[in-house]
């Protein structure tokens, strides 16, 4: 059913996306609450998520296979 490479790559790409984000937070304020990093964290999964449901994005996509 589901592909444990391609889902480990998936969480990767969130993760990278996260965590760039939460840095570039940081290194803007470092002064920034706790739930500033955190919703900048989830925020950043809307990258990974658009790049999901476009049929053109054959990695990892809907026109994956």
């Amino acid at each position: 059913m589901f592909d444990k490479a391609k889902v480990i790559a998936i969480a990767s790409t969130y993760a990278r996306a996260g965590v760039a984000a939460a840095a570039a937070l940081y290194l803007a304020d470092p002064s920034r609450a706790i739930k500033d990093y955190v919703a900048c964290f989830i925020a950043a999964a809307v990258g990974p998520l658009l790049k999901a449901i476009d049929p053109k994005a054959t990695e990892f996509g809907r026109g994956s296979k």
